[in-house]
């Protein structure tokens, strides 16, 4: 497939943005901070969150998502891996095992890789013939709209990194013991169909934006794209929420009175926090 003449979104980014270790540090610890409260408010509102991480192969998706769920009680929050799919889910329709894996009311699922296999590996691999393909970006649009219809908070982010970076990467990860498992030899061979891959994620970007847009990152150094996807989560699912103190029933007051014969300052401060 050719090179196509229009505006492309990975050649775009600033693969050169960097962050200073202490300045990461500090702005992750508030982050997080607001993560755990935007899951407080969740419960009790009962807002729900579909995130999605797509990218390269050692592109850092992991690494978000463990700081995004370490701000989480995994009580309500289920992080999703997504490899090919298994026999009884390869023999149905793609996205018949993303239904039950999406989050309840008060919920949050974050997908290490989507849907969007069909539209990238499957399409670059030859694992989907070409019509099916082609009809997964308004299948897929159509799926998204229907979350997002049902009060879905949906945040898709695709972080992307160079060639280069890439195999220093998985150099790093066959050098550490405690890293091997993330190589594959998928992993290598992939990289000689870079193009290809690349020309997929241009097409999804341009075509899959229906129901909610695309966050496409620079991971090039991974503090700096957790951060700025971080960031850019916490903006959309904080987004008219009210991550206040929680209200309190007022029989809750009145049963810890009597048990832990409360101070009337705390007792009236806590009574102006009523449903």
């Amino acid at each position: 497939m050719g090179r196509r003449k229009k505006a492309e979104r990975l050649a775009a980014l600033d693969l050169g943005a960097r962050i200073e270790r202490s300045v990461y540090e500090k702005k992750l610890a508030k982050l997080q901070r607001k993560l755990t409260a935007i899951q407080q408010a969740y419960l009790f509102s009962g807002d729900n969150a579909v995130i999605v991480f797509e990218g390269w192969d050692a592109a850092g998706k992991g690494g978000a998502i463990r700081r995004i769920s370490a701000a989480f009680d995994p009580r309500g929050c289920k992080v999703w891996p997504i490899g090919a799919p298994r026999s009884y889910f390869a023999e149905r329709h793609y996205l018949a095992r993303f239904w039950d894996k999406l989050p309840p009311k008060g919920g949050v699922a974050i997908f290490d890789r989507s849907w969007y296999g069909r539209v990238l590996v499957e399409r670059v691999e030859g694992y989907a013939p070409p019509k099916r393909w082609r009809a997964a970006y308004d299948e897929i649009n159509q799926f998204e709209q229907m979350l997002v219809d049902d009060g879905v908070r949906l945040i898709k982010v695709f972080f992307h990194i160079s060639k280069e970076e890439q195999l220093r990467r998985f150099e790093e990860r066959l050098r550490n013991p405690l890293k091997r498992w993330k190589l594959s030899y998928e992993d290598f061979r992939n990289r000689d169909k870079w193009d290809l891959y690349v020309d997929a994620a241009e097409d999804m970007f341009a075509r899959t934006e229906k129901a909610a847009p695309w966050l496409v990152l620079s991971s090039e150094d991974k503090k700096c794209g957790r951060i700025a996807a971080i960031e850019a989560i916490v903006k959309r699912l904080s987004k008219g929420v009210d991550l206040g103190p929680p209200a309190i029933d007022p029989t809750i007051i009145a049963a810890a009175n009597d048990h832990l014969d409360l101070a009337p300052e705390l007792v009236r401060s806590l009574a102006g926090r009523t449903a």
